[in-house]
């Protein structure tokens, strides 16, 4: 296995969005993005059917797991798992705010408890061979000051981790929802740079409000990395230039957003000869043709026919030719 990947660009996980397929279909677009499934919690991978989980294609490849948990034996059980499955790396959620996730006592909360975090972390390395790296917060309600938020990861580098992704908002456990959480607290960029220059041995990745290259290029300015979320999941083809423009990579990528979609389809034929329903992988799909001509019919279209029995391709190609764009 490589290790040596590239981490300019990645994908948030995101819960209910970042699976199997929508990462195949992600990996169409870029060749290079390192891509991340959604959180999975370590009582699920020890307790349920690890395989539903796990299962991924070397398609996807670079690919990175992350997990949700406190418990620092399991989660370097669970990490052991996710090394012998053959993902890249795994990342330990410290970010998420939910109510749930909260009463499990791990994400966002943890970071008011950055020794056992820090114990976490080692032994999630002593467990396996490949990177360990942390997502988090810049700060939990009134905990925000540069000073709360810089202890928690030099404490967190102190136990050997040296990859963070910084979520540069902070996050209010009561009183907002999650999808709240995501957009409410203010972005503070700033924090994840100075971070940069009093730690420059570390690599930080800064993640929140991205939404096209041009921002991802000026922040690699001054970052090592950056993490896109919700905006490559509702406007996928903004990733269509980052190989050649970030990567510096010729990848012959999609001509056009139908040509990507062409080349989708094999895999949804795939899919649904082994029993996948076809609104399971469409539902990824509504946000391609956003802004052209047709593409509220093309929403249409796959909303009202994909979830029909035995619904297949021709559901796609249907919604596809509603939409005007040049062929390739």
């Amino acid at each position: 296995m490589n290790l040596n990947f590239n981490r300019q660009v990645s994908i948030a996980p995101m819960l209910d969005y970042t699976d199997r397929h929508e990462r195949y279909f992600l990996r169409l677009i870029s060749k290079h993005i390192l891509l991340y499934t959604e959180m999975v919690t370590t009582h699920a991978l020890i307790h349920s059917d690890k395989n539903r989980f796990l299962r991924h294609s070397p398609f996807e490849y670079p690919l990175a797991l992350q997990l949700g948990g406190s418990d620092p034996k399991m989660l370097a059980e669970c990490a052991k798992m996710g090394e012998d499955a053959g993902f890249f790396e795994i990342n330990l959620n410290c970010g998420c705010p939910s109510d749930r996730v909260q009463q499990g006592s791990f994400g966002a909360c943890l970071m008011r408890h950055k020794d056992l975090v820090a114990e976490c972390l080692y032994q999630m390395q002593k467990a396996m061979s490949i990177p360990v790296t942390l997502k988090t917060r810049i700060g939990i309600d009134h905990d925000d000051s540069f000073e709360f938020f810089f202890d928690f990861i030099k404490t967190q580098a102190e136990a050997g981790c040296k990859t963070f992704i910084i979520h540069a908002r902070k996050a209010w456990l009561k009183g907002l929802s999650p999808k709240e959480n995501r957009s409410i607290p203010p972005l503070q960029y700033s924090y994840a740079i100075e971070l940069k220059k009093q730690l420059p041995d570390l690599h930080i990745s800064l993640n929140g409000g991205v939404t096209s290259i041009e921002q991802i290029q000026e922040l690699l300015t001054q970052v090592d990395g950056v993490m896109v979320g919700r905006e490559a999941y509702e406007n996928p083809w903004f990733l269509s230039t980052v190989d050649s423009k970030v990567f510096k990579k010729d990848t012959n990528p999609p001509a056009n957003r139908k040509d990507l979609l062409r080349s989708f389809l094999p895999y949804i034929e795939s899919q649904l000869k082994e029993g996948c329903p076809l609104t399971v992988i469409s539902r990824h799909l509504v946000g391609l043709f956003n802004g052209l001509p047709g593409a509220r019919r093309y929403r249409q279209i796959l909303s009202n026919e994909s979830s029909v029995a035995n619904a297949g391709i021709e559901v796609i190609t249907r919604a596809m030719d509603a939409v005007q764009e040049e062929s390739p």
